[in-house]
């Protein structure tokens, strides 16, 4: 319950040449209670609203937590598949470079002409680059997993912070 005092000071009189006699002051005192607590109604609403309030709070946790564990799987799935990639690419480098070598032999005996030594050199090249682009992209990848997991990267002091352009992978 809640419990309430006023107070009221004043005078009263039935013509104002008496309003500041001794016998015109007046004084009240009431004491007031709010039983609100008794009207379960209005209670069990506010205790309603209460609960409705935590489940909305959390469901908004839920979902937050949901959405970061797939932001993860997905950062995660990125990296392996770039992972993946970049072991490909690096066996069909190793293999372009030895093609391009065995060319060059065999053009130095005169088994096949400059033309194809050409094409294996350019195949090797076009494979280097494809797995130069894959270094990016699995570092990119990897930057995205940190974020997921990590949630940022704020307090990193502004000397130490490297661009994705400047970085040599």
């Amino acid at each position: 319950p809640r419990f309430t005092l006023g107070g009221l000071l004043g005078t009263q009189a039935a013509s104002t040449g008496d309003l500041f006699a001794r016998d015109s002051e007046t004084r009240l005192i009431a004491l007031g209670i709010d039983w609100s607590f008794l009207d379960t109604g209005r209670v069990r609403a506010r205790m309603a609203a209460a609960d409705a309030d935590a489940d909305a709070d959390l469901a908004r946790y839920e979902q937050t937590v949901l959405v970061a564990l797939e932001e993860t799987e997905t950062a995660l799935a990125r990296y392996a598949q770039a992972l993946r990639e970049r072991e490909h690419l690096v066996d069909a480098a190793e293999a372009s470079a030895e093609a391009a070598r065995q060319a060059r032999v065999r053009f130095e005996v005169g088994v096949i002409d400059f033309l194809e030594v050409i094409d294996t050199e350019r195949s090797r090249l076009e494979a280097e680059d494809s797995l130069a682009r894959s270094h990016t992209r699995s570092a990119t990848a990897l930057v995205g997993l940190y974020k997921a997991l990590a949630g940022g990267w704020d307090d990193v002091p502004e000397g130490r912070r490297i661009s994705v352009e400047s970085a040599s992978l």
